[in-house]
């Protein structure tokens, strides 16, 4: 994958436990290194996590979420390692926004320009690092009072998937806007997602596993799939109850209570054909769905047709059920390996247990550690890919020429690399321009105008013009254009002679 990211999540205990894990897995499959720290703590330690949900109370409902392993260690956070910063929300931002070390490295990641994605509760941190001043954004409800305060030009999460962008900066109301605030980081990030025009199928149960539901779901979602979640004998809007299921050192897995988890389907009526693949999340459920002939049945049709079906856990029960394992290789949590080998499977051990195998069109894991590889595997057979460009100069790159036109003064930034277009936001451009080299030409050209951009991709340059976080690129414009710029080009004669002797200059050297 051309030109990957790393990314630091700020982690604490009690963060709630989709906010961090979802963003977590999800970028990791989408071939985004990530680190995860924690103030006082060191990678292999572990946070408690809070379960957040709604419950028909006027507030959220808490109960303990899973255990949250830290890969990285706070104290040997080097800021120049990362290209984006996420924050989750949960009760953990209440103390994080009080400790100097915290609110300091956000403070550096707000003066260096990188993306930040923030949600939740997560902005009471930005508060404290005064990163909200004159700043559009959202949260949860609750903190608009201490964004106001801080400044901030709040927007009202109207709906619970509310996501705001101002520049760098993204933010979001809670993890039901996890699939438009993930897709914006990765954008930020220069990510670009080809391929993702597909419809997904989820079978649930009740007593599925939490994070085997919700972290593929969110996932897919955040590539631009369409994913539709059934259950037998429940319609669209009806919720499905989830179980925890942690290692914590006991010789078997624990439960505890999930989150609540929203179909999005009717069963009754369901047109299966119309999907072009199948997810089959763990969890308790698959011990009764394996008994249902209808969840069966579709299992089989999307098996026959050799579409992707992607099964974690415990959902390989209901793939022996079916009977379609003949024959095949496949993985599953190791307490289902006899239904794998009773079934005519071949089975495949799971070490470790993040491992995740793909015969044909079936991916399996063993689980939820091994999401990344499983929604990558899956990824893979549905043709979709996310690719990252360059986002920043380079000292080794092109020059640059920096400029603003019209009312917005946006910020261009112009390489001659076609294949390097990128965009830069005015709050990063002068951190991004103080990292050319020294010895390469380059200038700071104020107020050029619009058919500067075209002409200068009409001699080979590439060129991205910022609108916030989006870019047109006016490669497919200059036919259109040109007309008009050369009406225009007399009146600019000195611009282009001042860009002329730049890439002049660049050529010799």
């Amino acid at each position: 994958m051309a030109n990957s990211r790393t990314v630091l999540i700020l982690c604490g205990d009690y963060m709630e436990d989709y906010e961090v894990m979802v963003p977590f897995q999800a970028l990791q499959a989408f071939g985004v290194s990530v680190h995860t720290v924690c103030p006082g703590k060191k990678a292999g330690d572990s946070c408690p996590t809070a379960v957040h949900d709604f419950c028909g109370h006027q507030t959220y409902s808490e109960s303990r979420g899973h255990n949250f392993t830290l890969n990285a260690t706070f104290d040997e956070v080097d800021l120049s390692k990362y290209d984006g910063l996420v924050i989750p929300g949960g009760r953990a931002p209440e103390y994080l926004a009080l400790t100097a070390s915290v609110v300091e490295l956000v403070k550096e990641f707000s003066r260096s320009g990188k993306p930040i994605a923030s949600i939740c509760h997560g902005q009471l941190i930005l508060a404290a690092a005064d990163t909200v001043n004159g700043r559009k954004c959202t949260a949860y409800a609750t903190v608009g009072p201490a964004l106001i305060a801080a400044g901030a030009k709040w927007v009202e999460p109207i709906t619970p998937d509310v996501c705001v962008v101002d520049g760098s900066l993204i933010t979001a109301a809670t993890y039901e806007g996890h699939p438009e605030f993930i897709q914006l980081f990765v954008k930020a990030l220069g990510g670009k997602i080809t391929g993702a025009n597909k419809r997904i199928l989820f079978l649930c149960g009740d007593y599925m596993e939490d994070y085997e539901v919700k972290v593929p779901f969110q996932s897919l979602q955040a590539l631009g799939c369409q994913v539709d979640a059934v259950c037998p004998e429940k319609k669209a809007g009806d919720r499905c109850p989830t179980a925890i299921h942690d290692f914590e050192g006991d010789q078997t897995y624990s439960e505890k209570p999930g989150h609540t988890f929203a179909l999005t389907t009717n069963f009754d009526g369901l047109v299966s054909s119309s999907y072009d693949a199948l997810v089959i999340p763990g969890g308790r459920a698959p011990e009764y769905l394996a008994l249902n002939e209808h969840v069966v049945n579709i299992v089989k049709e999307f098996m026959n047709s050799e579409k992707p079906v992607a099964s974690i856990c415990h959902g390989q029960q209901i793939l022996a059920a079916a009977g379609v394992l003949k024959g095949r290789k496949c993985t599953a949590y190791p307490a289902v390996k006899l239904n794998v080998i009773l079934g005519g499977g071949t089975w495949l051990e799971p070490d470790p247990i993040h491992r995740c195998f793909t015969d044909r069109n079936l991916v399996t894991g063993a689980a939820w550690p091994g999401h990344p590889e499983f929604v990558s595997q899956l990824m893979a057979l549905l043709g979709i890919q996310n690719d990252f460009y360059n986002t920043c100069a380079s000292s080794q790159g092109p020059p640059i020429i920096l400029f603003n036109y019209g009312k917005f003064r946006q910020q261009c930034l112009v390489l001659r690399d076609e294949k390097e277009q990128t965009l830069i936001s005015d709050d990063a451009a002068e951190h991004e321009i103080s990292h050319v080299a020294d010895s390469l030409p380059r200038e700071i050209v104020d107020s050029l105008p619009r058919e500067m951009a075209i002409w200068l991709v009409s001699r080979g340059v590439g060129v991205a013009v910022g609108y916030g976080l989006g870019a047109y690129f006016l490669s497919d414009f200059v036919p259109i254009l040109e007309k008009k710029m050369e009406r225009k080009s007399r009146r600019k004669k000195n611009h282009y002679e001042l860009v002329e002797k730049i890439l002049s200059a660049s050529n010799k050297s």
